[in-house]
């Protein structure tokens, strides 16, 4: 339901508005080739204009003259590095002068973050992490005191890339959940709806006019558009079975002939949440750290157990990362670890399509040899 309309002339009304409320206020900005996300203080710092040419193992941008600000899909980061820290230390040791070792967490400095400009895939992707890190038994502290610092600011998108497959996964263009407020980008400004109290609450304190229904309707329309312009799909929702029963495929020898294992796509994809622990021992021996950071399940090392990786080809890796992910997530969260942002495909160096790898595995064998 819409809650009002905004003016492109009040944005900056918005952003001073976070701003009171939250310590950073976090945006889209044009930086190094690419759309990132960055703190910022001033509508102007937003890519007003800037429009993504994405394609396989290929990512662009190009400036327009008109003076959207989210005309685009979306750039190599999405949500996950606010909340899922690329690198952080779990847990310090000390000794102390009789010898005796003391372990202790480090704070987590959760600074309260608004963030302008999540689309609708990373929204499904961050319920996807809250499922893995915020609950249960062994919910993840750092985690979740990030999470619970953040307001989101969603943008629905009306401009997919190619690579764009969202529709199939049932995970937008539009925003439905997972936003405190969230925005449908028209010429001259914004529609406003709020989801949550927080967002209702900012909502009150904006120069929001009420929405005609001429503005509604081209809001509907270029939604329509943007659905129809995903030409890519995934041949189902739950690949879980169909995959299991083709480990064998001679396609998995194919699509390692052309991957690097470079493990790009999981870096850029917002579900991947692999990593790796170590430790760092001081020179005096007196004190450690151990760390987490961000791995990937296409290096030799993420599968070592004493003495043996288990996948020590890349032929298994790739298998790994695809059964995992369209598969077998479904018995872990009831759902594909893919949410059709299509980053994969964009920043894999040689081009490789989840979508093309998918469709051609389940078929039948005889039919799917390349």
């Amino acid at each position: 339901m819409t809650d009002g309309f905004l003016p492109r002339t009040a944005l900056q009304a918005l952003i001073d508005a976070l701003g009171r409320r939250y310590k950073r206020v976090i945006g889209p900005v044009v930086r190094d080739g690419a759309i990132v996300y960055e703190p910022i203080e001033r509508a102007a710092q937003l890519p007003a204009g800037w429009h993504d040419e994405q394609a396989p193992g290929r990512y662009r941008l190009a400036q327009g003259h008109d003076a959207r600000c989210f005309a685009w899909a979306n750039g190599p980061q999405a949500l996950k590095p606010l909340t899922f820290a690329p690198r952080e230390v779990l847990w310090r040791a000390e000794r102390n002068d009789r010898g005796e070792l003391a372990f202790a967490e480090p704070p987590v400095e959760a600074i309260t973050t608004a963030v302008i400009g999540a689309r609708a895939c990373d929204l499904a992707a961050l319920h996807l992490h809250d499922q893995h890190f915020a609950y249960g038994a062994y919910a993840d502290a750092p985690y979740n005191r990030r999470r619970r610092a953040m307001f989101i600011v969603a943008v629905d998108c009306a401009h997919p890339a190619s690579t764009c497959f969202c529709h199939s996964t049932g995970d937008g263009p539009a925003a439905t959940s997972g936003f405190d407020l969230a925005l449908t980008e028209l010429d001259e400004g914004f529609l406003v709806r709020a989801k949550s109290d927080a967002g209702r609450t900012l909502a009150e304190a904006l120069p929001l006019e009420p929405a005609t229904p001429a503005q509604r309707a081209r809001a509907d329309d270029e939604q329509r558009a943007a659905i129809e312009a995903q030409t890519r799909t995934l041949p189902g929702r739950n690949l879980r079975d169909a995959l299991l029963a083709r480990l064998a495929h001679p396609r998995w020898k194919d699509v390692a002939a052309r991957c690097l294992a470079c493990g790009n796509c999981t870096a850029v994809c917002p579900t991947c949440f692999c990593h790796q622990e170590g430790d760092v021992t001081a020179m005096d021996a007196a004190s450690a750290e151990h760390y987490r950071e961000w791995d990937s399940c296409f290096t030799e090392g993420h599968s070592y157990i004493h003495g043996w990786v288990v996948r020590g080809t890349t032929e298994l890796r790739y298998r790994q990362w695809l059964v995992h992910k369209l598969g077998t997530w479904h018995d872990q969260y009831g759902r594909s670890g893919c949410v059709g942002c299509g980053r994969c495909i964009a920043w894999c160096p040689v081009g490789i399509d989840i979508t093309a790898e998918a469709h051609a595995l389940v078929k039948e064998p005889d039919d799917a040899r390349p």
